[in-house]
């Protein structure tokens, strides 16, 4: 006769290997909201191996955890929206339907196996306006949660997830969104905690970033990857404008209250604000250029985001009904 084990001491220590395993072996995601669409940032140093995908036309998939395992969610959540979209209509596929799947099958392969799925995956879609974007994180076990603006799952996600917190707000422009996940990314982990999971992530550059947007000017396929020298000139941008409106402000709250604190105190001398480079004169004169300190860029001033509307992810879609 095998050891008998309780349902609840089983479904326990399922839930422990899983929330352990992916802390500690994978890397932290982020999907937040911006003016333009949706962003999703994930460090990734391979180029064939993607975190990030399309899984319809305004719908897009992050995961963190085993690449097999939610890789093949991933093409079962292509292949359940295809059929959707083709049996019924393109519109009735959502993030809520895949969502609601994907913790139906999740669920399923929690109770039903030995070993519980390493993953959590967010399913995200982009609507007309921010209001009803949409974006569901669902966990090993099949819970699901909406996340209102912006998410961090996996890896060290609640001390990223407490960074992020710090630095969104309503309306950020794409270079300022990009900016905080940076930054949250970035940030130090609790006092007692381990950072394997996300390893040093104090300078990420391009090559070891994985980024993609779900646009929400484009029409009909909204997925976009940015990389090479768009994603490079975005990199510059948000941290330029991070450093530019920490040194405004820091010459602003050391002029003693005087109308020209980031000017150099009204001395006319032309003298660069503090934490700014000798050149840049929008920041001694107290106000910056940047997206970093506007708060409400309009997205239709920033250069295209990708390959023209035909591209994507290189899956192949029926035509439009």
């Amino acid at each position: 006769m095998p050891f008998y084990v309780s349902p609840e001491q089983q479904m326990r220590d399922k839930a422990d290997y899983a929330r352990s395993r992916i802390a500690r072996e994978s890397r932290t995601c982020v999907v937040l909201q911006y003016a333009g669409g949706i962003l999703m940032v994930t460090p990734n140093r391979s180029t064939a191996l993607h975190k990030i995908s399309e899984l319809y036309d305004r719908i897009a998939f992050a995961a963190s955890g085993r690449y097999n395992e939610f890789e093949a969610l991933r093409k079962a959540g292509v292949t359940y929206a295809d059929i959707t979209g083709y049996q019924y209509d393109r519109r009735d596929v959502t993030a809520r339907g895949l969502a609601n799947w994907y913790a139906q099958t999740l669920g399923t392969i929690f109770t039903d196996s030995n070993k519980p799925y390493e993953v959590e995956i967010v399913v995200a879609e982009v609507a007309a306006t921010p209001d009803n974007d949409q974006i569901y994180r669902i966990t090993f076990d099949g819970s699901v949660s909406d996340e209102p603006g912006f998410v961090a799952f996996g890896g060290q996600a609640d001390h990223v997830s407490t960074a992020l917190k710090e630095r969104f707000h309503d309306g950020m422009s794409l270079t300022e969104a990009l900016g905080a996940a940076l930054a949250a990314l970035a940030a130090p982990p609790a006092q007692g905690s381990s950072s394997a999971g996300n390893g040093a992530q104090t300078d990420l550059s391009a090559s070891q970033l994985e980024v993609a947007i779900l646009d929400r000017a484009r029409a009909h396929r909204t997925f976009r990857r940015l990389h090479g020298p768009r994603l490079e000139e975005l990199l510059t941008q948000s941290r330029s404008g991070t450093s530019d409106s920490g040194g405004s402000s820091s010459g602003a709250s050391g002029s003693g209250g005087s109308g020209s604190g980031a000017s150099g105190s009204g001395s006319g001398s032309g003298a660069p604000a503090p934490g700014t480079t000798p050149g840049d004169s929008s920041a001694s004169s107290g106000t910056s250029g940047t997206s970093g300190t506007s708060g409400t860029s309009a997205p239709s001033d920033e250069p295209p985001t990708g390959p023209s509307p035909g591209g994507g992810d290189g899956i192949p879609r029926p035509p439009l009904r």
